[in-house]
């Protein structure tokens, strides 16, 4: 199944590519990366220097896209405030 704005709240955000476009936390706008791991309230990005990085979920806009589609996701991680398993 193809991920869309749609249905991405109900997929796996683990690999993932993801840009972060707006942040409370100013030095996190424009970070991208894939997403690597993901709990309740963070996502962690693998950065494109290597180093993974944190992003509290809260008050953050995230820009998702995936190998298979060329759509770009924007979601709201207010709106993905929850667990993976919870979210389904």
């Amino acid at each position: 199944m193809v991920i869309t704005q749609d249905n991405i709240f109900w997929h796996e955000l683990v690999g993932l590519d993801v840009i972060v476009t707006d942040s409370a936390n100013t030095q996190m706008n424009g970070l991208n990366g894939q997403v690597i791991n993901e709990t309740k309230s963070m996502i962690i990005i693998d950065a494109l220097n290597g180093k993974p990085k944190m992003i509290p979920k809260i008050n953050t806009q995230f820009n998702f896209s995936c190998r298979n589609s060329t759509e770009a996701m924007q979601v709201s991680g207010n709106q993905i405030l929850k667990r993976p398993f919870e979210r389904i």
